[in-house]
């Protein structure tokens, strides 16, 4: 079991940075999140390294901001899997550029370097999380920076090229590197009242495979991608990931509705890579029964044999909205107060005890 720092970081239209690590004070009190983590057994963390705040000025490095999180990894025997690049970068670089995996990867080639000088502290890197998001988000949406329309493609290449960048250099630079490769995972299907619609939303839905067959060189090898790169896959899956094309949301009930072990299982008969669910999660009173029910499939996966070796909490900790700052009720644990407590959300924390009975039973 791990628990997900909410770590985006990039830039609204208006301006304005989000840094979720600091809104909800993570980077101010994350040794006692870390301890508190452990009373659940929860000893490994998804985090995130902010680009923007490490290199300010261009080739200019700065790790401080990164070190509180390794410093209380340390002491407190917490394991971190970091995520390099989490949806922001600096505003002296554009994921759209041409030059934006040159900028990239001389950040990671900084970024390892300082590790190295820190005893290899940090082993496990997401290089990009969740290209296709990203693509479609920033590329096609419009939604978050770089706030683009019709440039998802386009986008979905450039950050592939910064990733492929990214992992050769940590692989190169640093021991014992593991590489992850968070992606959502989806499922499409038609709209009744379009004949014919059916084609159209399985090509989406199979788009969601584009980013791991580019980084992974089978797919447009002229961007760098090699199978190497492709080590450690991660599904990330919420109860939106299901709709039907150009339309509503399926849920959980919908003869219509793909139970998550089967999607599972097509990610790992096409890529047969060990797996884990880097992202989970739902807001309000259904976070338990939402949990409950991954756990449940993550157990029918396994007794099919797929390798999956873990499951991600997204986020552990209650969040302001990235639009509107509302406050989002979907972690473990809720806003601290001045010296860092945090109320825990109990029926979460019941089914998360509960289930790594079940899990490690299971496996």
């Amino acid at each position: 079991m791990q628990g997900g720092f909410e770590c985006s970081t990039h830039k609204l239209r208006s301006g304005k940075r989000l840094d979720l690590l600091r809104s909800t004070q993570h980077d101010r009190f994350a040794y006692q999140d870390y301890r508190r983590l452990h009373y659940f057994r929860i000893k490994s963390v998804r985090v995130g390294a902010r680009w923007h705040l490490i290199e300010e000025v261009p080739g200019e490095y700065d790790f401080a901001s990164l070190d509180v999180f390794f410093d209380a990894a340390a002491k407190s025997g917490t394991e971190i899997l970091l995520d390099v690049l989490h949806f922001g970068w600096p505003d002296y670089t554009n994921a759209l550029a041409p030059w934006f995996a040159r900028d990239f990867g001389r950040f990671v080639y900084a970024l390892s370097r300082h590790i190295k000088g820190r005893g290899n502290c940090c082993t496990k890197f997401a290089p990009v999380n969740e290209i296709s998001f990203l693509s479609w988000a920033g590329g096609d949406a419009g939604a978050i920076n770089p706030h683009a329309k019709e440039k998802g493609s386009e986008l979905k290449r450039n950050l592939v090229r910064a990733a492929a960048a990214g992992s050769d250099i940590l692989l190169n630079e640093l021991d014992g590197v593991r590489l992850i490769s968070p992606e959502p995972v989806i499922h499409i299907v038609g709209d009744a009242d379009f004949p014919g619609d059916e084609e159209e939303a399985e090509n989406y839905r199979l788009a969601q495979f584009e980013a791991w067959d580019m980084l992974s060189g089978r797919l447009a090898p002229e961007l760098g991608g090699r199978p190497e790169y492709l080590d450690i896959i991660g599904v990330n899956f919420y109860d939106r990931n299901q709709w039907v094309h150009n339309s509503a949301t399926i849920p959980r009930g919908d003869p219509r509705y793909r139970p998550f072990h089967q999607i599972v299982d097509e990610v790992w008969k096409r890529y047969r890579r060990p797996l884990f669910v880097s992202e989970t999660g739902t807001e309000g009173p259904a976070r338990a029964e939402w949990f409950n029910y991954v756990c449940g499939e993550v157990s029918q996966a396994r007794a099919l044999g797929i390798p999956v070796h873990g499951i991600c909490l997204y986020p552990i900790v209650n969040h302001p909205g990235w639009q509107d700052e509302r406050h989002c009720c979907n972690g473990l644990f809720d806003y601290c107060d001045t010296v860092g407590n945090r109320e825990v959300h109990w029926p979460l924390a019941h089914a998360i005890l509960n289930q790594q009975h079940k899990l490690h039973g299971s496996y």
